[in-house]
């Protein structure tokens, strides 16, 4: 058999889905004859660049993070914008952050979720795919305009079919990046570092050395205490797991998926096993063992980790963009000379590279009574405006052109207005873009065009992404899609895989239990369907080769 690199067969499978885009123009086929008595309140002909508006007052049911910066509010003025603009309102169920995904597991493996789920992170909708509680939603992506678009425009048919299933469906809608976008990194006291003639580490062999230089200087106290531990089920499922997990080339944390493509050996591996994944725990065993990072930053709320960071108990911390000057700043700014940055993130053995995964952001599972709603054309067309066209994007981060903004991205004169501040940005202004008017709230704005993406930055973020952007991309590891029956069978395995490989590595960071015994958790791991769910990972990688 021909052996295919994986551009091949990335490229090959990208072809195939711009085939399937392109056949499905007509509005032929099954897919149509489907959706034929459900067109109430769509409009006709709908077109890139066309502004959306049903024909009729509709009202969609919709799954609302709220984030503890910026809770939701039922009347927020970007909602009964968008109800003017569109003729769409929401019943919205609104739901903490920290209870989010746990929320969402619930109500649609119950068959309760709303018609539209956003914030769901890849793989996280194939649980729910065997049950049929959501929808192939790339059976319907012929009626979205501005999606199809840009995934032809952009190339990200590949990103799509590595997220396909079996039966060659993708079960989200990903929000989709120009360009590869990397957020998060690690906010660093420079005040503390400066006093003391430490450089800002450019290597996470670097960030050990700083750490060490803090505990020196302060021994009563660690100088990292991290956040984002709580977000996502399970112990040791944190974000800087993930951060480290990247540059080591495994998946860890955020990241975690169970099984990591090595493309030396052309297989599927299983990720918690992985030498490299025994390197990241290890590095993060050797800081808590040494006292350099608080062993509560594991399983601590966001809350407790920014008070200590705060009270200048800690001197690191995960940030991103948002919340190194909504937070990290704020919290510091009654300590006098204090002065926090967002670091380049640290490179560890893969290198100055950026995953190409990263050009998909988190997306939108449609609940399966979506199909039931005379109006699900117009739920389509609705959606495909607000996350995916241009216009939908720069209405749903920045409001009103003349009222909370002026100007173009085009000719460079965009311009918040002064009165309002977000991020960075006008930090001193009365109003809050998030907080007063529901804009960039955390649900609707995600991907869009580099153009865009760089209208949010500060200089101080712009000079982080420039650097970000010497980095070269990775390319992404290709599909392993599972049949129904596998599925089912596999998320059996992975749901008993995650949860020891979250308990371990906890275990093992903590010092609970001793690296030693790093063979005999991988025997564990082995014992809970762990070179079965690879084996079954390959084949159907095989089966994926095979066919293209």
């Amino acid at each position: 058999m021909v052996q295919l690199s994986r551009r091949q067969l990335l490229a090959a499978a990208g072809a195939a889905t711009v085939a399937s885009l392109a056949g499905c123009d007509s509005g032929d086929g099954a897919d149509s004859a489907d959706v034929n008595d459900k067109k109430a309140g769509s409009m006709d002909g709908f077109k890139v660049g066309d502004q959306f508006k049903a024909t009729e007052p509709l009202k969609f049911s919709i799954m609302m993070l709220s984030n503890q910066n910026y809770p939701f509010k039922p009347d927020w003025p970007m909602l009964t914008e968008l109800t003017k603009r569109t003729n769409v309102s929401f019943e919205p169920t609104a739901v903490p952050g920290s209870d989010y995904n746990q929320k969402v597991s619930v109500v649609v493996s119950a068959g309760n979720a709303p018609q539209i789920i956003p914030k769901t992170y890849h793989p996280a909708e194939e649980a729910f795919i065997a049950g049929g509680a959501i929808l192939p939603v790339s059976d319907y992506v012929h009626l979205m305009p501005h999606f199809t678009e840009k995934v032809q425009r952009w190339n990200l048919q590949g990103n799509l079919a590595a997220i396909s299933q079996q039966d060659g469906k993708y079960y989200l809608l990903p929000g989709l990046h120009e360009a590869v976008w990397q957020d998060y990194s690690l906010g660093m006291r420079t005040d503390i570092l400066e006093k003391h003639g430490l450089a800002v580490p450019a290597t996470w062999d670097d960030l050990t050395t700083t750490l060490r230089g803090l505990r020196k200087a302060y021994p009563d106290r660690y100088p990292f205490s991290d956040r984002w531990s709580t977000q996502k089920p399970g112990p040791g499922a944190n974000n800087l797991l993930g951060l480290l997990a990247a540059s080591y080339g495994t998946y860890a944390g955020w990241t975690y998926q169970t099984a990591y493509w090595d493309g030396g050996a052309g297989k599927f591996v299983l990720s918690g096993a992985m030498e490299q994944y025994k390197q990241v725990v290890q590095y993060l065993q050797i800081l808590v063992s040494e006292k350099l990072m608080d062993p509560e930053s594991f399983t601590q709320t966001d809350d407790a980790a920014r008070q200590k960071f705060a009270s200048g108990k800690s001197f690191v911390l995960s940030v991103n963009a948002q919340t190194v000057v909504n937070e990290a700043r704020l919290d510091i700014a009654k300590v006098p000379g204090a002065k926090v940055a967002k670091i380049p993130l640290p490179t560890g053995p893969m290198g100055a590279t950026l995953s190409g995964e990263a050009r998909l952001e988190n997306g939108i599972m449609l609940g399966k009574k979506a199909l039931e709603s005379k109006n699900f054309v117009a739920m389509l067309q609705f959606i495909d405006w607000l996350w995916y066209s241009d216009a939908g994007l720069m209405f749903s981060k920045w409001g009103i052109e003349g009222e909370t903004y002026t100007g173009s991205l085009d000719d460079g004169s965009f311009k918040l207005n002064p009165q309002i501040k977000w991020a960075g940005l006008n930090p001193s202004a009365p109003k809050n873009l998030q907080v007063d008017y529901g804009y960039f709230n955390g649900v609707f704005a995600y991907g869009g065009s580099t153009k865009i993406l760089n209208s949010q930055f500060s200089d101080e973020e712009k000079a982080f992404q420039a650097e970000m952007n010497k980095r070269t991309t990775r390319e992404v590891g290709p599909p392993h899609p599972f049949s129904p029956e596998e599925r089912e069978q596999a998320g059996l395995w992975e749901a008993a895989i995650a949860d020891h490989v979250n308990q371990s590595t906890l275990a093992f960071i903590l010092g609970k239990r001793p690296l030693s015994e790093w063979d005999a958790y991988v025997a564990e791991l082995k014992a809970k369907g762990g070179d079965k769910y690879i084996d079954l990972a390959n084949k159907a990688y095989d089966r994926f080769k095979e066919k293209k």
